[in-house]
């Protein structure tokens, strides 16, 4: 089983005896590290497998939300700069993907040199913005939009009541964030990755994440919606941990 200590906003989902690489998860709005947990059938012996949990939910439940991406970003730099140093891919979808690039922008700025890759998923570089103030209402059908497996659950009055707090947060944190127009370029290489029906982002949108990496860029375009890698969690999850390259000696 994962586990995380209750201080800790990384899950560890494989615990290789050797790490000889490791991937970082970024979850979407209103997900969790356990969005993740079914990748590990697809790592091999060597593959770190890190998710990182938001405040306020699963065993982070009783910690308080954070509803900006400065604190939230900085937090896991922190934590992720007290690792041992390997190779290492970050893969973080829509929301996640900005947290995964705003967190990639600390570790390179302290100094650090082994993310070798960023992957992207269900997101452009600047996002859209979105309203200043939504309601319950508005919170739920912009979650309903997107599709995905689990939009049944806000027919459940009381797991709408759960959930509603930790949505509505992180709308809010997406809603109010823009990408520094002054950010320096990223040495780690980017993959971009979205679904060709996704309503949030088109695959020319998707592009425009070449325009923050000094390093190469790819971008891949499957079959779906914005959740398109929950069927096609395999191909997703094995172009993630693609084999990154040594750290230099």
């Amino acid at each position: 089983m994962p586990a995380s200590s209750p201080s800790s906003c990384l899950t560890r989902h494989t615990r290789p005896d050797r790490p000889a690489r490791r991937l970082v998860c970024f979850p979407h709005a209103g997900g969790a590290a356990s969005f993740y947990r079914p990748w590990a059938r697809y790592a091999d012996p060597g593959t770190e497998l890190l998710a990182v949990q938001y405040p306020g939910r699963e065993n982070r439940f009783r910690e308080p939300l954070v509803p900006t991406m400065d604190p939230l970003a900085s937090a896991v730099a922190g934590e992720l700069l007290s690792l041992p140093p390997l190779p290492t891919v970050f893969f973080g979808h829509s929301m996640g993907a900005a947290v995964a690039y705003e967190t990639l922008l600390r570790l390179e700025g302290a100094g650090t040199t082994h993310v070798t890759r960023l992957c992207v998923s269900g997101r452009s570089p600047d996002g859209a913005a979105g309203p200043a103030v939504r309601t319950d209402d508005e919170v739920v059908e912009a979650v309903r939009a997107l599709g995905g497996t689990h939009a049944a659950v806000w027919d459940d009055p009381d797991m709408r009541e759960l959930l509603l707090p930790v949505i509505r947060n992180d709308y809010r944190l997406i809603d109010g964030y823009r990408r520094p127009a002054d950010a320096p370029l990223l040495l780690a290489d980017v993959h971009a990755l979205t679904g060709d029906r996704d309503p949030q982002v088109t695959p020319e949108e998707a592009a425009g994440w070449s325009a923050v990496t000094s390093g190469s860029f790819r971008l891949t375009v499957l079959e779906g919606d914005h959740f398109y890698l929950v069927p096609a969690a395999e191909r997703v999850a094995r172009a993630a941990m693609e084999t990154a390259p040594p750290l230099p000696v």
